[in-house]
C-alpha cells in the first residue's frame, strides 16, 4: 500500500517520495541507535574531528589545559595524604556544576571517594574544553559532540560503581549486600514489566477516574480525535466566561486534574469558573495521516464551537500547556485573522512560539534526523511514547537514569508511586504526518515565529494580531521549553502581557497547587504598547514571591471578566451536544 508524506512547504516544488525500501532499512536500523541517525551523529563529529585536527594551536591548548589539570590533581591527593593521615578534607581543586547533584553527599569530599571524583569533574571540563570553541564547527554540530561526549563520560562515572560510590559502598557493608539483593529484584520486575508493555510498579493505584482525573464532569461531545468534558459546578454563580484548556496530546490531559488536593481543573471549578477540557484520542496506525490542521480544526476549533452552543454569547478564556498552547497561539492568530472574537484572554503554560532557543531538544532536530525519524514512524505510522521516553531520558541522563540505577538498583531504595510519576508512565503515541509537520514547520524551520506558517493552504499568520490579553507561565528548570524560549512572545506580542516564571519543571511547575512546600515565583505585567524587557533585565527586576502562582492566575481571570452569571447547563441536546457519558470519558483510558 502506498503510504502518504506529509506535504512540500507553500511554494516549493513536491520532491519524488523517498523508496520504500530506505525506508523500511532506516527504520530497522533506528531499534538499535535509539532512534538517533547514524549519518547525523558521524556528520557532527566529521565537523568536530576535521576542524580539530586542522587546528594544531587548539590542540596545543587542549594539552596544556591537560598538564595543568593533572597538577591539579596530584596536589589534591598530595594535601590529603600528607594532612591527619589522609583523613582530613583538603580544598578541592574543581566543583561540581550546581545542576549536579551527584556528588552532593559529603562523603565524596573523603579520600579516596574525593579522588574518584575530582578526576572525573577535571576530566568532564576537559572534554568541554575539547569539544567547543573550535572555530568553523557548525554551532548543531558542537552541540551534539558535546552532549554525545557528556553522555559518553556519564557511563563511567564513579557514582555508578559500588566500590567508587561511598554511600552505595556504605549500605553494601552495613546492609551485607542486602541492598544489591533488592535493587536486583527491582531491576528484574521492570524490565518484566517493560518488556511486557506494563506500567511501573504502583501505577496502577492512579487509575483515571478512580484516584485521578476524578473531578466531577460530563463528556458533551465526542470526534475522532477529541471528547470535550464540562465539569460541574460547585458554586451558585460563576464567572461568565467560560474557561478552554488545549492539554499537550504527547501526554494525557489529567496532568490538570490529578489528584483532588493538586487538581487545577478542581481549583478553578470550587472558585467558580465553567471549565472545559479536551481529552485527546490516543492515535494508532490508521491516523497516521491526521496532520497538524486536524488537530486545530477537530481539536481547538470543533470544542470552541461546542462551547459556545453550550454557553451562547460569551467569549472564551482559553488555556493552552505545552504543545496544546503552541497550537492554541495557532488556533488564536488565525481566529484573530478571520476576524473572530471568540477568545475573552490566552493563557499559555510552558508553551513555544519560537523554536530557535528550545533547549537540547533541538540536538535531535536536523535534517538528517528528522528523515531517519520520518522512516520511523513511516513504517509504525506514529511515534510510540517509549520513544519519545528515551529522547527525554537521554536530555536528563543524570536525573532519569543515572540517579535511578543508583537509587533502585544500587541502594536497592524503590521511590513510592505519585500520581504524577503515574502520569508520567501513561504516555500517548503521535500520528506520523502530524509529528513531521511539527518537527519540520516549527522546530526546524521556525514557521509560526518568522510569519510563514499557514493554516489548511490560506495566507501566513501573524502572531502579532492576537489582541486577547496574554497570561504566559515559564518554568525555571524545564528542559522541553526553556522559559527564555517562552519568553520570547514578548517580541511579537504587543498586547496586554502578564508573564510568570515559577519554580519547579516542566510538569511540577505548572502542578504546584497552594500550600506546595518551596514553591516560589516571579511576575510582571507589561501593558500594551510597553517597552520590551530583555528575558535577564526582567528577572532581576522582578522580585521573587513565595507560594503558587495559581491565586495570581485566578486573580487575573476574575480581573478579565465582564461578572457573574448562573451556571449553565451540562451540554445542550437541543443543539447537538448531549451528556454522552460521565468523565473522564473513554478516551483517557485507552492505552
Amino acid at each position: 500500500m502506498e503510504r502518504s508524506v506529509p506535504p512540500p512547504a507553500a511554494g516549493t516544488e513536491a520532491a519524488d517520495p523517498p523508496a520504500a525500501l530506505d525506508r523500511l532499512l532506516h527504520a530497522g536500523l533506528a531499534r538499535y541507535t535509539m532512534g538517533l541517525s547514524p549519518a547525523s551523529l558521524w556528520l557532527a563529529y566529521a565537523d568536530w574531528a576535521l576542524h580539530l585536527l586542522a587546528s594544531p594551536a587548539k590542540q596545543q591548548q587542549l594539552a596544556q589545559k591537560g598538564l595543568r589539570k593533572a597538577i591539579r590533581f596530584a596536589n589534591h591527593v598530595v594535601s590529603h595524604v600528607v594532612s591527619a593521615g589522609g583523613n582530613a578534607a583538603g580544598e578541592p581543586c574543581i566543583e561540581p556544576l550546581p545542576q549536579d547533584s551527584r556528588f552532593k553527599s559529603e562523603a565524596w569530599n573523603k579520600p579516596p571517594f574525593c579522588f574518584f571524583q575530582q578526576w572525573f569533574l577535571l576530566n568532564q571540563q576537559w572534554w568541554h574544553n575539547a569539544t567547543t570553541g573550535i572555530g568553523g564547527v557548525s554551532p548543531h554540530h558542537e552541540q551534539v559532540v558535546n552532549f554525545m561526549g557528556r553522555q559518553a563520560l556519564d557511563t563511567v562515572s564513579p557514582v555508578n560503581f559500588i566500590g567508587a560510590n561511598p554511600d552505595v559502598l556504605q549500605a553494601t557493608l552495613a546492609e551485607g549486600g542486602q541492598n544489591l539483593i533488592r535493587g536486583a529484584m527491582n531491576f528484574w520486575a521492570d524490565w518484566e514489566r517493560e518488556s511486557g508493555g506494563k506500567p511501573p510498579i504502583g501505577a496502577e493505584k492512579f487509575r483515571p477516574g478512580e484516584a485521578v482525573a476524578v473531578t466531577p464532569g460530563v463528556v458533551v461531545y465526542r470526534n475522532r480525535l477529541i471528547e470535550l468534558i464540562q465539569y460541574k459546578p460547585t458554586t451558585a454563580e460563576v464567572q461568565a466566561e467560560p474557561v478552554l484548556f488545549v492539554p499537550a496530546w504527547i501526554m494525557k490531559y489529567y496532568i490538570l486534574d490529578l489528584s483532588p488536593g493538586n487538581s487545577l481543573v478542581k481549583y478553578l471549578v470550587d472558585r467558580g469558573h465553567t471549565v472545559f477540557m479536551i481529552s485527546w484520542r490516543n492515535p494508532d496506525a490508521e491516523d497516521r495521516d491526521l496532520g497538524f490542521d486536524d488537530y486545530l480544526r477537530l481539536g481547538v476549533l470543533e470544542a470552541l464551537k461546542a462551547i459556545q452552543a453550550i454557553v451562547p454569547g460569551e467569549q472564551v478564556d482559553a488555556v493552552g500547556y505545552c504543545l496544546g498552547g503552541t497550537l492554541l497561539s495557532i488556533a488564536a492568530a488565525w481566529l484573530a485573522e478571520q476576524g473572530s472574537e471568540a477568545l475573552n484572554s490566552v493563557t499559555l503554560f510552558a508553551a513555544q512560539t519560537d523554536f530557535t532557543e528550545a533547549g537540547e531538544l533541538t540536538l535531535f532536530i536536523d535534517d538528517s534526523q528528522l528523515s531517519f525519524l520520518e522512516d520511523v514512524m513511516w513504517e509504525q505510522g506514529y511515534l510510540d511514547s517509549k520513544q519519545m521516553a528515551g529522547t527525554f531520558q537521554l536530555l536528563r541522563s543524570n536525573d532519569l537514569i543515572g540517579s535511578r540505577i543508583v537509587q533502585e538498583y544500587l541502594l536497592g531504595r524503590r521511590a513510592p508511586m505519585n500520581d504524577l510519576m503515574a502520569w508520567n508512565a501513561d504516555g500517548t503515541r503521535l500520528p506520523y504526518r502530524m509529528h513531521s509537520e511539527y518537527l519540520r514547520r516549527l522546530f526546524l524551520n521556525n514557521d509560526l515565529f518568522e510569519g510563514r506558517y499557514r493554516v489548511e493552504g490560506g495566507e501566513p499568520i501573524s502572531l502579532g494580531d492576537i489582541r486577547a490579553p496574554l497570561f504566559v507561565v515559564a518554568t525555571e528548570k524545564d528542559h522541553v521549553a526553556p522559559w527564555r524560549s517562552v519568553y520570547k512572545i514578548n517580541l511579537l506580542e504587543d498586547v496586554d502581557t502578564t508573564f510568570v516564571l515559577t519554580s519547579g519543571g516542566h510538569n511540577a511547575g505548572i502542578v504546584s497547587e497552594p500550600g506546595h512546600q518551596g514553591r516560589s515565583y516571579r511576575i510582571s505585567h507589561r501593558p500594551a504598547g510597553a517597552q520590551y524587557a530583555s528575558p535577564d533585565s526582567w528577572r532581576d527586576a522582578a522580585k521573587v514571591e513565595q507560594g503558587s502562582w495559581w491565586p495570581e492566575w485566578a486573580g487575573w481571570l476574575a480581573r478579565q471578566s465582564r461578572g457573574r452569571a448562573a451556571p449553565p447547563p451540562l451540554g445542550a441536546k437541543d443543539k447537538g451536544y448531549p451528556v454522552l457519558e460521565a468523565a473522564p470519558g473513554s478516551y483517557v483510558l485507552q492505552s
